[in-house]
């Protein structure tokens, strides 16, 4: 897709995100876009609705592009995800072979943010593996564009924390 990243497409995820909060989930939204520029999964992460660990944005945002398009895999789609997605999530990207990743806020960002924070509902936890440590030992190899529109998804974190309050 030509003149990669787009705003468009983060602040749409960006959008996901505060309504997630806005449902009392963690705020972060994901966006897969197809080759065409064309956007077919919007998705927010549903951890507390669903009691499910793996129900991040990303992961939930990959299996709806997927169950559209009715294959498991997702060549020339791209992820828009408004924080540097996990192992887990990054890993999903791969398998599903999808063209590439942009992220907003970073895993430091968030593991800043939580020292601070007292919620033990909302802990941002992380692992401390970055999506390019992944991505480099990952098979086949996706872009990744980091930090696009960082202040705006680390704006976010204070956005769930008056929310869950």
């Amino acid at each position: 897709m030509e003149n990669h990243p787009q705003e468009k497409f983060m602040k749409k995820a960006i959008e996901e995100a505060k309504n997630s909060a806005s449902l009392d989930q963690y705020a972060l939204g994901a966006v897969v876009v197809n080759s065409n520029g064309e956007i077919i999964a919007v998705e927010h992460t549903t951890l507390h609705e669903n009691n499910d660990p793996t129900c991040h944005a990303e992961v939930n945002a990959i299996r709806s592009a997927c169950l559209k398009n009715e294959s498991r895999y997702l060549p020339g789609c791209w992820l828009y995800t408004t924080l540097e997605p996990c192992p887990m999530c990054t890993g999903t990207a791969i398998w599903a072979k999808m063209e590439g990743i942009v992220f907003g806020a970073s895993k430091e960002d968030a593991q800043n943010f939580a020292k601070t924070l007292q919620d033990h509902k909302f802990t941002w936890r992380q692992i401390d593996i970055s999506s390019k440590d992944i991505i480099e030992k990952g098979d086949p190899k996706v872009e990744l564009i980091e930090k696009f529109m960082q202040s705006e998804c680390r704006e976010l974190f204070n956005f769930a924390k008056t929310k869950s309050k």
